[in-house]
């Protein structure tokens, strides 16, 4: 199997006149936390949905483990082991934190909810769920409804739901975004102990995040590949400096 969980070679959007995502070429190492950064209007939402099959890439390959994902349909994305979360907290407001996460285990386990049998099947599920809730440090919360928690703690449930699903590849989308320090603290530990054993592409603005968690990382700036690396690397680049801070390299050694 190869090192590389995901692909792209030459992946481009367009819309009419406009190009959104253009010629992007990237590897994503297996097992690793990937970045990827860039001012607004970078493309990285654009780059998000083509993967997600939100939208239909203009040319391009995408490869997942190895195979070719380009054709799939949005429906086929999470029964290869490919979970997004998004930049708005999309749990269930007036769902307890359990009953979200048993909906979860529902999708993946293929459990249909018929009332004349259901407490059996969703009772079988709450095992499970709690130990989901463990590790995200909710399971003093299973039986508060979502719309009750805490921002920090909406965005945990969020990553709860996407772990009941067994994901290979989570697709995070600005997840400490409109966060205080402390939300964003607890975030990102919470995003660095579910790594284990998993694949994260991750959307962040918050440099010190980025600087914390990822591997390696990719910067978009007008839909283009800008610069890659690790962070030492990138934070340094003149051209990222510009781009993405709105430095100039000779402004930042004066």
């Amino acid at each position: 199997m190869s090192d590389f969980i995901l692909e792209t070679t030459g992946l481009t959007k367009s819309f009419g006149g406009f190009v959104a995502v253009k010629d992007v070429n990237l590897q994503v190492e297996r097992g690793t936390i990937h970045a990827l950064i860039g001012p607004n209007g970078a493309g990285k939402t654009t780059f998000f949905n083509l993967l997600t099959k939100f939208l239909k890439p203009t040319s391009g390959q995408i490869l997942f483990n190895g195979q070719d994902m380009t054709g799939w349909e949005a429906a086929e994305i999470a029964n290869h082991g490919i979970v997004r979360s998004f930049q708005i907290s999309a749990v269930f407001p007036h769902l307890t934190a359990l009953e979200n996460v048993r909906l979860a285990l529902q999708k993946r386990l293929n459990v249909s909810y018929q009332f004349w049998r259901s407490n059996k099947i969703l009772s079988s599920l709450d095992e499970e769920a709690v130990a989901r809730l463990d590790q995200v440090g909710l399971k003093g919360f299973a039986h508060l409804k979502a719309v009750e928690l805490p921002y920090g703690r909406k965005r945990a449930l969020e990553i709860a739901t996407t772990l009941g699903l067994e994901p290979e590849l989570m697709l995070l989308d600005e997840p400490t975004q409109g966060m205080g320090a402390e939300d964003v603290g607890q975030v990102s530990d919470l995003i660095k102990s579910v790594s284990a054993g998993r694949t994260i592409i991750m959307v962040e603005h918050n440099l010190g995040v980025v600087a914390k968690l990822a591997d390696r990382i990719t910067v978009l700036n007008r839909g283009e590949v800008l610069a890659e690396g690790v962070y030492e690397e990138v934070s340094k680049n003149p051209a990222v400096m510009e781009a993405y801070m709105g430095v100039k390299a000779e402004e930042a050694d004066a």
